[in-house]
């Protein structure tokens, strides 16, 4: 059956009441996928891109449980979410709190970066749901200040991402601590790759699969499209020309390289547009104040590098602009996905330099349909697009040139052998018999006719 709303999947009331507080209408296919075998108890190992709504996905399910089996007094937390980043964790928590608003469960967060004893009201009050990151929470487990035994579902976002973080060990300890949990939901961008099916081999049990392609309705939410640029400066012009236009109200610009995030930004400040920036390397505070200065409007521009911006949650975001085009297709689908978010349109728009072309065919193929090319007529790009249909058949003519070159080639390259003055010296000259033998010979003969 197909799921078209949500009050088709038997919610409770003050749950559904929050669904329509958010103004969510229709569940995604991810959400319309996952929640009823997850309302079932089931395992599940689902592939859901960013902007997918793949949190409320596993949020709807777990908050349902814990209405549907009250326990009879407070405990530590049953349900366990571990996510790759702190902002990803509090806008997890986020949502949940939202979602849970007109319940009695409560929501924590355990990530780095805070003050140990900020945590501690965690340890010490009734929990239902804690979000943590894998290293802090890992911590507060050896250390016997987090108890694992009331877990009941254990719930893994990105765990692609947190794979590549290295935090592969650590997730394995945590499931090792929460072995009497029920469930484990684990989602990740995309299901392909050794590395992701071997750990959900280990830490699930005979799960349900959902392979919640990018696809269809989600992805037509966002509108596509490339601008060629010649060279670093034509991408420079086509970008300030593109964020000033009116329908641009809030953006993310993706760089490649962590070096250009600063360069790039102080082009958007000299040319009047109000912009921050996320780096690798900045600390939390500066990080939660950038992200607090795009969502609050102060700037209507964020530029960051991939790695930066894992996890960020920014609602409202009209364009995203790969500036530099992502090294995979799957990166670009996690780029792609800030925007166009809860049913909004979005788009997203990349400048395409000649070395991009293979990689835009990737992509191209990889979401099964065409990005389409646009210009700007003041600023068209001057060279050629690079052709991606091939070499032309040659003509009879240039066959045979070709044939003839390739056989004056074998025979430049033939072996040369080196004529030698003592190989050569007597060939063709009788050899004429040395004395010693002549002697000899004459000697027998006359023997002879003695």
């Amino acid at each position: 059956m197909t799921v078209t709303t949500f009050s088709e999947l038997e919610l409770d009331e003050s749950l559904l009441e929050a669904l329509q507080d958010k103004n969510y209408q229709r569940p995604t296919a991810i959400q319309a996928a996952a929640i009823p075998p997850a309302l079932e108890g089931r395992d599940i190992l689902g592939s859901a891109p960013t902007g997918t709504g793949k949190t409320a996905a596993y949020l709807l399910p777990a908050l349902q449980h814990l209405l549907d089996f009250p326990r009879k007094k407070s405990g530590p937390p049953r349900i366990l979410i571990l996510t790759p980043t702190r902002e990803l964790a509090m806008q997890v928590a986020d949502q949940a709190k939202e979602l849970a608003k007109h319940t009695h469960l409560d929501i924590s967060t355990i990530t780095g970066g805070v003050a140990y004893m900020n945590h501690a009201e965690v340890f010490s009050t009734n929990q239902d749901v804690v979000v943590a990151t894998t290293g802090r929470l890992l911590q507060y487990i050896k250390e016997e200040n987090f108890d694992c035994r009331a877990v009941e579902t254990l719930i893994l976002d990105e765990a692609d991402r947190m794979l590549d973080m290295g935090f592969a060990n650590d997730i394995e300890t945590i499931a090792a601590e929460t072995r009497w949990r029920k469930q484990t939901m684990l989602f990740s961008a995309t299901l392909e790759g050794d590395d992701i099916e071997d750990f959900a081999q280990r830490i699930l049990n005979e799960p349900v699969t959902l392979d919640a392609d990018p696809s269809r309705r989600e992805r037509k939410k966002i509108l596509q499209w490339y601008y060629r640029a010649d060279d670093l400066a034509h991408k420079r012009k086509l970008l300030i020309h593109l964020l000033q236009q009116e329908d641009v109200t809030r953006s993310v610009v993706f760089i490649r390289k962590r070096d250009r995030v600063h360069e790039v930004a102080a082009w958007l400040r000299e040319a009047g547009i109000r912009c921050t920036y996320l780096e690798g390397e900045m600390v939390q505070i500066k990080r939660n104040e950038a992200i607090k200065r795009l969502a609050e409007g102060t700037v209507n521009v964020l530029v960051a590098t991939d790695i930066a911006a894992r996890g960020i949650d920014i609602d409202d975001v009209s364009h995203v602009f790969n500036f530099d085009m992502p090294r995979t297709a799957d990166i670009y689908l996690h780029r792609i996905g800030r925007t166009g978010r809860a049913g909004r349109k979005g788009t997203a728009l990349s400048l395409v330099e000649a070395h991009d072309n293979a990689l835009l065919l990737k992509i191209s193929r990889y979401i099964n349909e065409p990005l389409k090319a646009r210009t700007i007529d003041e600023l068209r790009p001057t060279t050629r697009a690079p052709s991606d249909k091939g070499p032309k058949k040659a003509s009879k003519k240039e066959m045979e040139r070709r044939k003839q070159k390739r056989d004056a080639l074998k025979d430049d390259n033939k072996p040369r052998v080196k004529n030698r003055h003592r190989d050569a010296k007597n060939v063709g000259k009788r050899r004429k018999p040395s004395e010693k033998v002549a002697v000899q010979d004459v000697k027998e003969t006359s023997g002879r006719s003695e």
